[in-house]
Order: structure tokens, then sequence, then C-alpha cells
């Protein structure tokens, strides 16, 4: 598994097509109303640096797999979002490792010290994937802890 950067035309339109599909984007809230963000918004989106976007690999052939992102990132606050989606259903079992490194790197890399994540009871795959995230930290980032009850 590798994380790619949102860097051409071509992952961008990938990105655009799998985050556009209903299945997908009824669980997704970039806010203002938008659930399925343009190949146009999205490319605007990794510039800003409000959002880290990144395509992940899946298999053995390294095919585009799915998406993970830390959004609403706060550097002054030093905290951030993270959401997936896998895109391409036949690879199964990539997300949570995707989504550990994603926030590895949040951690380590961008100096986060706090990242949220939630999901809908009834979205059995994503609570899955949050209750198997594991993440390195070269801070010493404190224990992840969940929530399952408010």
């Amino acid at each position: 598994m590798k994380l790619l950067p949102l860097d051409s035309s071509e992952l961008l339109e990938l990105v655009g097509d799998w985050l556009g599909k209903e299945e997908n984007a009824k669980w997704l809230d970039f806010g203002s109303g938008v659930q399925a963000p343009t190949p146009a918004m999205l490319r605007i989106m990794t510039q800003r640096g409000l959002h880290v976007l990144r395509v992940y690999t899946g298999g053995v052939d390294e095919a585009p797999a799915g998406v993970v992102g830390l959004s609403n990132v706060d550097r002054r606050f030093k905290t951030a979002t993270a959401w997936a989606v896998l895109g391409n259903k036949r690879y199964g079992g990539c997300t949570t490792a995707a989504v550990s490194e994603l926030l590895t790197l949040g951690f380590s890399d961008l100096g986060l010290t706090a990242v949220n994540a939630w999901t809908v009871e009834i979205n059995v795959a994503a609570r899955r994937v949050l209750g198997s995230v594991t993440v390195t930290s070269s801070t010493g980032a404190p224990t992840i802890g969940c929530c399952s009850t408010y």
C-alpha cells in the first residue's frame, strides 16, 4: 500500500468519480452542503492546505484503491478530521492501512496533536476501520481512544 498525492488530472478525475458515487457521497460532508466535490474543487482543496488528500493503492498491482484525507487541518491548533473512501471495492481491506499511514503522516510530518473521525452507526465498514487503526508517531502522540457512545 502506498499513499500518492493528487497531483495529476487523472487522479483528480478518478477521486472525483469515487466521491460522486451515491454509495460514497451519502457518508461525506465537505461543508456548505457539498457531498461530492468535483475534480476542480479537489484541486483547490489540495492547494489551499486546509485538506491533505492521498490516493492509496491496493493489491500487488499497486492500482489506485481509494482516497484518504485530513480535512479542516488547523496548523495553529494542530488538529484535523480524518476520512476515507474505498473507491475500488475490489481492494477491500486496504483502507485501515491507508488511514493508519495518513494519521502517521499527520502526527509525525504535519505536527498534528489531535485528529478526530466520525461515522454513523449503520456504516459498519467505517466502524471496522476506525476500530482497527494504528498510528506510529515520532512525537510520542498519546494513545488513540474511541468513543462508541454519546
